[in-house]
């Protein structure tokens, strides 16, 4: 089961690979041709496109790396899983066709998914940030009484652990 599992990740990741090409030769073909083109109005609906385009992707590069963290350490990292969705509705907020503002309930909808998302994130950070770092070194050896610590290779002061110095 894990094993297909992997297979199915990385078959996904691949597939998004593929679509994330395709829609950055698309973006910067659609760019160019708007630079081209002396009519292009940049200051309207043109650069909202292009901002929902390039968040989208950026959107898409992020599960891409939530893809890739799993299939290295078999782990959902849950703080990049609320990250992308917090761009995600950044994007949506960015891209808000005119008239938006007459929607209270989408403009509501929006900010409680702010409110969520951020608090959700802040959550998860602060109970991480309180979490112990896991020890990767080998134990440190306290210097017994009378002996000093440059004996046992510590770079602490001579009267580290020492009352009378």
């Amino acid at each position: 089961m894990d094993r297909a599992e992997q297979q199915l990740a990385k078959l996904l990741a691949a597939v998004l690979v593929v679509v994330m090409v395709a829609a950055s030769v698309q973006l910067i073909w659609q760019v160019g041709w708007a630079l081209i083109s002396p009519s292009t109005d940049w200051l309207g609906s043109r650069l909202n496109r292009v901002l929902g385009d390039l968040l989208t992707l950026l959107i898409a590069v992020e599960v891409l790396q939530n893809i890739t963290s799993y299939l290295r350490r078999h782990v959902v990292q849950i703080e990049l899983v609320l990250l992308t969705a917090m761009t995600a509705v950044a994007r949506k907020v960015i891209v808000l066709p005119p008239g938006a503002e007459s929607k209270p309930e989408l403009l509501a909808g929006l900010g409680v998914a702010v409110l969520a998302l951020g608090a959700a994130y802040w959550l998860v950070r602060s109970l991480t940030m309180r979490r112990p770092p896991a020890r990767t070194g080998p134990a440190r050896r306290f210097p017994e009484p009378g002996r000093s610590p440059a004996a046992d290779g510590d770079d602490a002061p001579e009267s580290a652990g020492h009352p009378h110095g």
